[in-house]
């Protein structure tokens, strides 16, 4: 196993380079993925590398471009943001996810969907809502949410090997990321949650952009003697049960960090399966720290002050675990 210096882009645009490379049905298609090299610039160079027949700029039209993926071959289809997948939930939702059971199981939909999501970039409402939470409640799909560098270079070949729909969400913030990249064989495992950092005293879960705040959360608690263990969820759908209560039993105490809304969340339903599996184990109630329930806004300061921050998923778990800042 050797080490590479890259970023989290770079590292998409390894695993679409090696995708495309080692299947010949493998096409990326999306708004501006060409010459442009997608409007994060993740496929910056791979028209040039595999040409227009591979890497298919499309019209302004998700629901277009969605709907004419879903068939054979091995699409990976570039969604600019999660606001605007919008657009094409009708495909998404009524074909790609349902077509396995309308067929009595006689058709697959191997499609995977890349889309940018997230706040902190000041991008105003219409380009930062945190989506995932109704993606993962749709029956029919995969949720990956890669928030390592690893992540973002290996759930891509097993996402194509799925004979269903994959769903794969980029938070924004992490585009920029650098660090040293491990290269090992084989793929990922793309049904397991990962342990970040173990911790006796309090376990905070969180997925995507939220990650790095939670590590930076359990670094503050640590210095308050506080022993956190970081559980990064990173598949939505399904969500990997054995990994959260094993942390949570060996903790007793849960903090569940979401960008999305609070009412009807990602975290509700992993507060409420907690409660459902682990109630015992439990030695206060299960804390959620979310986005405020507002359209996210463009000011900096504004912005800010919606999302969740490293110091409030602090002062959650030391509520959590009976310290008093």
């Amino acid at each position: 196993m050797k080490a590479v210096t890259t970023t989290y882009r770079e590292a998409l645009r390894d695993a679409l380079r090696e995708a495309l490379t080692s299947d010949e049905r493998v096409f990326l298609l999306g708004e501006d993925v060409g010459k442009y090299g997608g409007a994060f610039g993740v496929s910056l160079g791979l028209v040039e590398e595999f040409g227009p027949d591979r890497v298919r700029d499309t019209p302004l039209s998700e629901s277009a471009f969605v709907g004419a993926a879903i068939g054979g071959m091995r699409p990976i289809v570039e969604i600019m943001t999660v606001n605007f997948s919008l657009l094409a939930l009708d495909q998404i939702l009524n074909n790609a996810a349902t077509l396995r059971h309308m067929s009595g199981g006689q058709l697959s939909v191997p499609i995977v969907i890349r889309m940018t999501t997230g706040a902190g970039r000041q991008l105003a409402a219409q380009h930062s809502h945190s989506l995932e939470g109704w993606y993962a409640h749709i029956p029919g799909i995969r949720v990956l949410v890669p928030a390592t560098l690893e992540d973002a270079c290996s759930m891509l070949a097993p996402a194509l090997a799925d004979p269903d729909p994959v769903v794969i969400f980029e938070h924004g913030s992490l585009y920029n990321v650098s660090g040293e990249l491990a290269v090992a064989d084989g793929s990922l495992d793309i049904s397991s949650a990962a342990v970040r950092r173990r911790g006796d005293d309090v376990t905070l879960l969180a997925y995507g952009g939220s990650l790095p705040k939670a590590l930076s959360a359990a670094d503050l608690l640590a210095a308050e003697d506080i022993s956190a263990e970081v559980v990064d969820l990173r598949t939505l759908r399904p969500l990997d049960d054995s990994t959260i209560m094993a942390s949570v039993s060996r903790t007793h105490h849960a903090v569940v960090v979401d960008e999305g809304w609070r009412t009807g969340s990602l975290a509700a339903e992993v507060s409420a399966r907690i409660t459902e599996q682990a109630f015992y184990e439990l030695d206060a109630p299960v804390a959620r720290v979310c986005s405020a329930e507002v359209p996210i806004p463009y000011a900096k300061h504004m912005e800010e002050a919606a999302l969740p921050r490293a110091d409030v998923i602090t002062a959650a778990a030391r509520e959590a675990v009976g310290r008093r800042g």
